[in-house]
């Protein structure tokens, strides 16, 4: 995928997050990041592309930033389309090595060129024990068999262009990185449809297919902090002295002291 179809991409992506299925990702998406992201801590967080979905909502961290991979006129994008901070090429990010904090990617893997070198980039401007959360669209799933039949029937589901990765794939490309998964979640089991009336009628498979399905989600997310080899958290210095423990008596001097006395 070179990068003039990427862009086009993610220009349908938007699109089709907009439609009745879209809205219902969305939601589910949502609801998952707000409960990810609550508990991280520190300065400084950054969520790079699908400006519809905030998912630093719910993260208390001083400094946020909404990136995304393109400009766009002012007011674009249509409903809840976000105002975007900085744009610049995912493949070569702007920001010094190990200064982030946290890092989204919301479908984003699965519409770049490059992939790979994203989260390489990834890998460099995250801090020692920084974590990234990356969204994706599931392959073994019935949207991911509804994209492949599209392909013979030309009628798609997803968007065309969308490179869909799947979780055990983007869990070895992390572990290549040194990146641990700390948690991952699938959602929407819904079958591929385009009303909500529809998505509605199937909502019983959501509580369903987590219990008993629960790695067919159409939705994926997973949850990765950056490990670094030789690394030990340190504790606080105390400015007292501990004090010293007495220096037990060996039982045989006790003994000869006994006989002594």
């Amino acid at each position: 995928m070179d990068s003039a179809t990427s862009e086009k991409s993610i220009i349908a992506l938007e699109s089709w997050l907009q439609t009745p299925a879209g809205a219902y990702v969305r939601a589910w998406e949502q609801r998952c990041l707000d409960e990810l992201t609550a508990d991280i801590f520190g300065f400084n967080a950054v969520q790079i592309g699908t400006p519809m979905i905030n998912a630093l909502a719910a993260n208390r961290m001083p400094h946020q930033l909404l990136a995304d991979t393109r400009l766009r006129p002012e007011g674009a994008g249509g409903e809840g389309m976000r105002r975007v901070d900085v744009t610049f090429d995912c493949s070569e990010l702007p920001f010094a090595s190990n200064s982030l904090d946290l890092i989204v990617l919301p479908h984003v893997l699965e519409f770049s060129a490059e992939p790979h070198q994203v989260l390489r980039e990834v890998e460099r401007v995250l801090i020692p024990e920084g974590q990234l959360i990356v969204c994706g669209f599931n392959p073994a799933s019935l949207w991911g068999l509804r994209q492949v039949t599209g392909r013979i029937t030309r009628s798609h589901y997803l968007p065309e262009a969308g490179e869909f990765i799947s979780m055990p794939r983007i869990k070895d490309w992390l572990k290549l990185l040194n990146m641990g998964v700390s948690n991952s979640h699938f959602g929407c089991y819904a079958p591929a449809c385009r009303t909500e009336r529809w998505l509605a009628r199937y909502a019983f498979m959501d509580r369903a297919g987590a219990r008993y399905w629960p790695y067919f989600g159409a939705v994926y997310m997973v949850q990765a902090i950056k490990r670094v080899k030789g690394m030990r958290l340190i504790g606080p210095a105390w400015s007292k002295k501990a004090a010293k423990s007495p220096v037990a008596v060996p039982a045989t001097n006790k003994h000869k002291e006994q006989g002594n006395g």
